[in-house]
């Protein structure tokens, strides 16, 4: 690979399990900023939020985010919400190629909602907060270089498929010949 492939998307889209069977099937290293982020604060990310705010934990999320885009080309899979700070649009730009896997508000809620591991969705309404969140970031996620509508029968080796096809089909440039 010429350049990292970013996902992006919402909490439960499927970034990080797409994310390494992609990296499996190019041989890239996969890189998680969610993981990532845990493992320098030595916390998980419901703990930061509840010490730190969401505030700190963005800042902390654009710093993992440009070390890792300055390592090697590879898979990174970026928390949902990375994508809506401009400077990480920018970082992303920079260093390859964004591909926003797009879900439909029922198959992110069926993936959620038995995961207390969402600090955002710790309201008294999550699935309210779900939708509200979507339709704020449909807008800024609309601006990533490739979209791929992730479909709920979708298997993660079904949406891995159709993000290489896609990257083929438009940013072939990204990935070295066969």
């Amino acid at each position: 690979m010429k350049r990292s492939i970013v996902l992006i998307g919402m909490m439960g889209a499927g970034k990080s399990a797409v994310g390494a069977e992609l990296g499996r099937r190019l041989g890239v290293p996969v890189r998680d900023t969610d993981t990532e982020i845990q493992a320098a604060a030595a916390a998980t990310i419901p703990e930061i939020f509840a010490r730190d705010g969401e505030a700190f934990f963005r800042a902390r999320e654009s710093e993992v985010l440009a070390r890792v885009l300055r390592g090697p080309a590879g898979i990174v899979s970026t928390g949902g919400g990375a994508w809506m700070r401009p400077e990480n649009r920018t970082l992303i730009a920079g260093a390859g190629v964004s591909v926003w896997l797009d879900c439909k508000l029922s198959t992110l809620w069926r993936r959620v909602k038995q995961k207390p591991t969402r600090p955002l969705l710790q309201t008294p309404d999550p699935r309210g907060t779900l939708e509200r969140l979507m339709a704020e970031r449909a807008p800024a996620y609309a601006l990533a270089d490739i979209t791929v509508a992730v479909q709920d029968s979708d298997s993660v080796e079904a949406t891995a498929t159709r993000v290489l096809d896609a990257i083929r089909a438009r940013r072939p440039d990204i990935l070295e010949p066969a």
